[in-house]
């Protein structure tokens, strides 16, 4: 059975699998225009999930090769896996923030190898134990997913309506969860006259009942000390006061009360950060932080990549904590630990 949701006014869900993954799903939004429909997000690229897309399509009256353009939030795999099957089914556009296009372009040139090499570092600069590193010095002939991602031929332009005709759809820059992500406004009248400005495609910025993962942005050749988090909190505020009628997140449901969302999430993020200040009394590298900090279940159980993305997460806490002036590191450590000031 195909999951289609309709939301009015010629926007449509599906529900896109996402293989051995808790959030289950991605929901790829199809929104007709005046030269065809339209997808925000595809989906993994995975068997299981082109044929779910398929069918879905289907049941919306359309198909894969009826495509007019694809829009990606951002360009993690569960959003952007399946753009370039539709391309090649459709002749479709897929448009992409520069930031985003420019992670899809690394990657596409960056073998394994390189990518092993760059997490050995990281991992042995923020403190992780040689139990944790050895395996990545051992895996260099390992594939990594998503390691060709289809490259976009459009860019995402924030601030300006995107070339949809019949539709008003603009883009929102949103960086946080990823350097390029944005969010997409649809400057439409809500079709059951809910209160608020139209309704907002938040991908991942903006979730329900998750808090997204903010980590660093991972580029091996990049040596700019970005701040995340600082950037995943401005977006925050920045889609509050849009004050979108109704939110159509990527993963869980659509909601309404951006407001409240928005609130949550700061306050959410303050309570871990002042948190992380009592952790830091003692020095600590990122890696002691993490192991220290509160996760969805205790640190022995946390599966070996997870760990990863926990350490980055603890990272770009830091930086947000040093940049603001509450933490620092502690001269001549290795690696560096931090303390708070």
């Amino acid at each position: 059975m195909t999951d289609v949701t309709d939301h009015g006014a010629g926007v449509r869900s599906l529900r896109v699998p996402i293989p051995d993954n808790p959030l289950g799903h991605t929901l790829v939004y199809v929104l007709d225009t005046d030269r065809g429909p339209v997808l925000v997000d595809t989906g993994w690229d995975d068997p299981a999930a082109w044929d779910t897309l398929a069918a879905g399509l289907a049941a919306c009256g359309t198909s894969p090769a009826g495509i007019h353009g694809v829009v990606v939030t951002h360009h993690h795999p569960d959003h952007h896996g399946l753009s370039g099957r539709v391309r090649e089914a459709s002749g479709a556009w897929i448009a992409m923030h520069a930031a985003d296009v420019s992670v899809v372009r690394r990657t596409r040139e960056t073998g394994p190898d390189r990518w092993y090499s760059y997490m050995t570092a990281k991992l042995t600069a923020a403190g992780a134990p040689e139990e944790h590193i050895a395996p990545l010095r051992t895996a260099r002939r390992r594939t990594l997913p998503g390691l060709s991602p289809a490259l976009p031929d459009r860019e995402i332009v924030p601030g300006e309506l995107l070339d949809l005709p019949g539709r008003r759809l603009r883009a929102i820059w949103t960086p946080g969860h990823t350097p390029g992500h944005v969010c997409l406004h649809l400057e439409e009248q809500h079709p059951a006259r809910l209160p608020g400005r139209g309704r907002l495609f938040s991908g991942d910025h903006l979730l329900p009942e998750i808090t997204p993962h903010i980590g660093l942005y991972e580029d091996p050749d990049d040596a700019t000390v970005t701040d995340p988090l600082g950037d995943y909190l401005d977006s925050l505020e920045r889609v509050a006061r849009l004050a979108p009628a109704e939110v159509l997140p990527a993963h869980q449901y659509a909601f309404a009360d951006t407001g409240a969302r928005v609130r949550e999430l700061l306050a959410h993020h303050e309570e871990r950060l002042t948190g992380l200040l009592d952790l830091l009394a003692t020095p600590l590298t990122p890696w002691q932080l993490a192991e220290r900090m509160e996760w969805n279940r205790p640190w022995d159980r946390i599966p070996y990549g997870s760990r990863n993305i926990a350490v980055s997460e603890a990272e770009a806490h830091l930086r947000r904590l040093v940049k603001q002036g509450r933490a620092e590191a502690v001269t001549g450590t290795e690696p560096v630990e931090y303390v708070r000031v």
